[in-house]
């Protein structure tokens, strides 16, 4: 059974809303003891991963070791986050719950004093929340959605006034070109979202599987990611195909960036 001497775990895909769920957690002194990456199917309810590797590399930049959490029969070669099929039309896997627990048993029996709770970035989804929550109440453990409900463009606004560089990776709604693929999100950006919201009924954050994102530079990052990558566009929607990707080293004097030299940690343990 977990207890409040446990650690805490933080569901994380790389996106903003784990992203910004993550440092909400640590700003509020929880102890976060791993990240938790999940290999979803494509257009998957439960979990977002469109950049394994950038993942990895933010949770490097972040200093908490990541667990990676593969689902069987899904085959994802990161950093290549393209494909020759419409995310849209992939059936939905129901059974995504499952690894993740069995994930979260494993460290609630490695780590020292257990599992305390559960930290996801789930904003309006019941049927993810549900699924959470009934999985911590199962393990024993808390669970905590520091974004649940929040106004969305308020939330936008908030993640990116507070440093947060948010990407567009992927986009599959109507009133999205090319043009997105790339792009950070900045203030003229939330207005160009809430055209799309009045125009074609796009979600600010993407709730509905509009657009993906990964965020490449935070106050809780130690060192910025850089990418290089290709834009690949089917006609009605696109993504991001990440060539290159790697940490900066802050320059001399850089009050928010320290560069840490330790090696990646791809698993808990």
């Amino acid at each position: 059974m977990s207890n409040s001497d446990g650690g805490w775990i933080s569901l994380f895909s790389g996106g903003k809303e784990s992203s910004w769920a993550l440092y909400r957690a640590l700003e509020s002194g929880r102890d976060v003891r791993r990240l938790v990456l999940i290999h979803p199917p494509a257009n998957s309810q439960m979990y977002h991963a469109p950049a394994i590797a950038v993942a990895r590399l933010a949770a490097r930049s972040i200093g908490i070791p990541i667990v990676d959490v593969g689902i069987p029969v899904v085959d994802i070669e990161p950093p290549d986050i393209g494909g020759d099929v419409d995310p849209r039309s992939r059936p939905e896997d129901t059974t995504a719950i499952e690894p993740l627990e069995d994930a979260l048993r494993t460290l609630d029996a490695e780590l020292d004093g257990g599992v305390s709770g559960v930290i996801t970035g789930t904003v309006e989804s019941e049927f993810q929340a549900d699924r959470l929550r009934s999985m911590c109440d199962r393990i024993g453990c808390e669970f905590a959605a520091p974004l649940w409900q929040a106004e969305p463009t308020v939330l936008l606004e908030t993640m990116i006034e507070a440093g947060l560089e948010i990407v567009v990776v992927e986009v599959t709604a109507p009133g999205f070109d090319e043009s997105w693929l790339g792009r950070q999100l900045d203030s003229d950006a939330v207005a160009d979202l809430e055209a799309l919201t009045g125009e074609y009924g796009v979600h600010p954050l993407g709730e509905g599987g509009e657009f993906e994102t990964i965020v490449t530079d935070g106050p809780h990052m130690s060192r910025r990611i850089s990418l290089e990558f290709e834009r690949v566009w089917h006609g009605n929607w696109g993504t991001l195909r990440v060539t290159d990707a790697r940490l900066e080293t802050p320059p001399p004097g850089d009050d928010h960036h320290c560069e840490d030299d330790s090696p990646p940690s791809d698993n808990g343990g």
